[in-house]
């Protein structure tokens, strides 16, 4: 089957590369054809070896849609309008572009909302009688309440292993931070003192070059820095750690794929969704210094049965999207 791919991919965001890396993966593996719909298509054919389109290009958009079998639309969170009405309507267009085309066409794995009032209504709209798939069980309950028929899967990126023979440092804590979240990147630079006066070694890991770059400056002081848009080497580091706090959501969810311990930090419903089902730790911005510090310190855990039944729901959502 032709599969045409949309989503936030191309602008070097470590965590939609995640997804897209295990979402060409997966399909290929299960014998379709991807193409891809990349701000840079470019550099999106030679990394994941698929054909890319551009996003924002009329043409492409229209031949990408008419010569595939099935969109995907997702994951990640693609379905809000809370950082501009224009990102819901370039994806809300495609899904019925696609439908009138005659298309298959999922949700697939995404987390819901945040929605204004109009946009609610869009959405409901939009997804009569499309496969929905969703990330989160806060994504189904706000579904539901619109009277959209959701079906439970789970990230993508989960589905991602690192590299046999990573070794792990049990002694060292990466921390993700997030761009625009400085209340969050204050405390966490506290946490990082008193994690490095306990004994620790800190990594601030940031997931989106050039975005994260002033929250990775403060913790210049208290821990190493790095910064990577390529979702292997993100996995690996957190592979080779005994901890994970991240700001960044995907953060958390590569550490549920390579079972490290996370701790996340709510700035987004799609943090708070995911820590819950996950039966892990998840706090506000405001949270508490000394709280997030003696978690980490006594390593709790998050629900391990949990995460994996995340990891095989997201494994069976490929099924229920193409079957």
């Amino acid at each position: 089957m032709k599969v045409l791919l949309s989503g936030y991919y191309g602008f070097e965001n470590t965590g939609d590369e995640a997804i897209l890396l295990s979402l060409t993966d997966e399909l290929k593996a299960l014998g379709h054809e991807v193409t891809v719909l990349s701000n840079t298509p470019a550099l999106t054919s030679s990394q994941y070896g698929v054909r890319s389109l551009g996003r924002m290009k009329p043409f492409d958009l229209l031949m990408g849609l008419i010569g595939t079998d099935a969109l995907l639309s997702g994951g990640g969170g693609l379905l809000q309008d809370k950082t501009s009405s224009r990102t819901l309507t370039y994806y809300l267009t495609l899904i019925r572009l696609a439908k009138l085309l005659g298309k298959r066409v999922a949700v697939f794995n995404q987390s819901i909302g945040p929605l204004s009032a109009s946009g609610e209504a869009r959405v409901t709209a939009a997804l009569r009688g499309v496969t929905t798939i969703v990330r989160d069980t806060s994504s189904q309950a706000l579904l539901e309440r619109l009277g959209v028929q959701a079906r439970l899967g789970g990230d993508p990126a989960l589905l991602l292993e690192a590299k046999s023979g990573v070794p792990r440092d049990e002694n060292a804590v990466v921390i993700a931070p997030r761009e625009g979240q400085r209340e969050a990147t204050t405390r966490l630079v506290e946490v990082a003192k008193r994690l490095t006066a306990a004994g620790k070694r800190v990594i601030a890991l940031g997931f989106q070059p050039g975005w994260d770059d002033a929250e990775l400056e403060s913790f210049k002081d208290t821990a190493t820095l790095e910064t990577t848009a390529d979702p292997a080497r993100a996995l690996e580091i957190i592979a080779s750690v005994g901890a994970v706090i991240g700001v960044r959501l995907h953060a958390v969810i590569l550490g549920a794929a390579v079972h490290t311990p996370f701790y996340g930090i709510s700035y987004d419903p799609k943090v708070r969704g995911f820590c819950r089902d996950a039966g892990a730790m998840e706090v506000s911005t405001d949270f508490d210094v000394d709280a997030l510090t003696s978690a980490v310190l006594e390593r709790r855990a998050p629900n391990w049965a949990a995460v994996e039944e995340m990891r095989t729901r997201s494994r069976a959502s490929f099924e229920w999207a193409l079957e």
